[in-house]
């Protein structure tokens, strides 16, 4: 059986708990989502920790299984948390790192973290960056890999890269040019896909250029589904389509919720990128299996 890890699994979203837009739709079905999932072939999940709440949130989920791990950091549309009324830069960096400490076997990554700006009207560039290079500070103390978030904002995100030395990690829901994949990857950064990397026909394009070496798989699941509109839905295979889904007000444990993305999906990720790059599934799938492993789960 082929082997998957999610290198970005968003379970601390809301939906897992039944609620969507502050509505509850149905029970709390994270259990089901995570047995779906092992049954796929997961072998590990990353859990994204998206701001300091999450983070600890995320790292409390890590003791549901075995198999699951975390990332600790604050995304950067939410950067102004880091002046927020009830704290300063300095107690909420101390928090993460708190956060990272707490459970160093579990947590395998400082992240989501970055640039992105698509959504400024959420935090300015400048506030962006500012605590970006600011929760670099936690590679002093954790020699872990960085989980980065870009978005329309590659030149500035390298430039701030290439500035720190001896770091590693992944540029995670890739969706540039494939000269902005290649400044990352020769600065030693990974390239992470998922439904959001193989939209249209430049995604497609780009994936075909990557070393294989650096490529990763995620979902970042309860978003970035792949859709009937995009390009690559037409690469995945009929058997992997075949899971049921229904409506989220018709809930039902063995199905599938419409339109929410699960980790158990990362088999379409594999499915494109394979065809697209017309390399064997099987090999492709152990590869980047093991890339995982060497960026996140090295033996210490």
């Amino acid at each position: 059986m082929r082997k998957f890890i999610d290198i970005g699994a968003n379970l601390t979203d809301a939906m897992y708990s039944g609620l969507y837009n502050g509505s509850r739709k149905h029970e709390p079905d994270l259990q089901h989502v995570l047995q779906r999932s092992w049954a796929a072939g997961l072998c590990k999940m990353i859990i994204t920790g998206g701001n300091l709440e999450e983070s600890k949130k995320a790292v409390e989920l890590t003791d549901m299984d075995d198999r699951l791990y975390a990332t600790v950091g604050c995304h950067p549309t939410r950067c102004t948390e880091f002046e927020g009324t009830e704290t300063n830069p300095d107690d909420y960096l101390q928090k993460l790192k708190d956060t990272i400490g707490s459970k160093q076997d579990k947590v395998v990554a400082i992240g989501e973290f970055g640039l992105d700006y698509d959504r400024t009207q959420f935090c300015s560039k400048d506030t962006q960056k500012k605590y970006f290079e600011y929760q670099l500070k936690l590679t002093e103390y954790f020699k872990l890999p960085l989980f980065l978030h870009c978005r329309n904002a590659a030149d500035d995100l390298y430039n701030i890269l290439s500035k720190h030395n001896g770091l590693e990690g992944v540029v995670h829901s890739f969706d540039g040019t494939s000269d902005e994949a290649k400044r990352f990857i020769d600065l030693g950064y990974h390239i992470g896909l998922n439904g959001c990397s193989l939209k249209t026909e430049e995604n497609l394009a780009v994936v075909k250029t990557l070393p294989v070496e650096r490529i990763l798989f995620e979902t970042d699941c309860p978003w970035c589904e792949i859709r009937p509109t995009h390009t690559g839905y037409k690469y995945i295979q009929k058997e992997n389509l075949e899971m049921p889904s229904v409506k989220k007000e018709k809930w039902k444990p063995d199905h599938m919720v419409k339109n929410r993305n699960e980790p158990c999906n990362i088999r379409h990720v594999l499915d494109i990128v394979s065809a697209v790059r017309n390399e064997n599934p099987d090999e492709l799938c152990e590869k980047v299996y093991q890339n995982t492993l060497n960026l996140f789960f090295k033996v210490k």
